[in-house]
């Protein structure tokens, strides 16, 4: 819109906010009779005038005044309303501290559905994948890690190495390093799969596609 010719401008008056931070989406939702947003799973006592979101867990608030918490699945903010602008401070100190949260979340969206990194440890890796009817993942392998993979809904039709086959709910296969493979959903519903790595090397960059219906090259899922 910067740049067209073919725009037209017409003048009105109405209020306006691009609700560019948390104490303006505070102010623009409705609020209970003590001033507090609350959006997912929250319990408050004797609070008043804060914004509270929850995307995973319980919060609870008490005896807070004119504050923002909001908890997601990478980390949980908590901060006066008229300091919440200094959220840009802590950022900046994530990048200083090397600290992978500035530009990583836990849950990655895919062409073919998501990710959600439940639990990692040492040689170990455990994820949550998501894949939409129809879609299906590259086909690819990994030099350092293998995979267990254990069907929770849906139907997933796996390749591994020359096989095809079929996996429902509560079946499961193994995956060894260096085999290639992928997982398609044929169905009609989200298929969603746990996947267990292990190996010497978990990076996402330890991803060698042979084939993507997305035409994309390298790692990622």
């Amino acid at each position: 819109m910067e740049k067209t010719r073919d725009a037209v401008m017409v003048s009105l008056e109405a209020g306006w906010s691009d609700v560019g931070s948390w104490a303006a989406l505070h102010a623009a939702s409705p609020a209970d009779e003590a001033g507090n947003v609350a959006r997912g799973d929250v319990l408050v006592e004797d609070s008043s005038g804060c914004y509270l979101y929850s995307e995973s867990r319980l919060v609870a608030a008490v005896g807070l005044r004119d504050h923002v918490v909001v908890e997601t699945k990478d980390a949980v903010l908590v901060a006066p309303k008229e300091r919440v602008q200094d959220v840009k401070k802590v950022v900046a100190r994530l990048k200083e501290l090397g600290r992978y949260e500035h530009s990583l979340h836990r849950e990655v969206h895919r062409p073919w559905g998501s990710y959600d990194g439940i639990e990692n440890g040492e040689r170990f890796q455990v994820k949550n994948l998501r894949v939409k009817p129809g879609a299906s993942l590259s086909l690819q392998m990994h030099h350092h890690r293998a995979e267990h993979w254990i069907v929770v809904s849906g139907t997933a039709r796996i390749t591994r190495g020359d096989e095809v086959f079929l996996l429902e709910e509560n079946q499961s296969t193994y995956i060894p390093i260096g085999v290639k493979h992928r997982i398609e959903n044929p169905g009609k519903i989200p298929l969603s799969i746990i996947e267990v790595q292990s190996g010497s090397y978990l990076g996402e960059d330890d991803i060698v596609r042979l084939e993507d219906r997305y035409g994309r090259e390298g790692g990622g899922g």
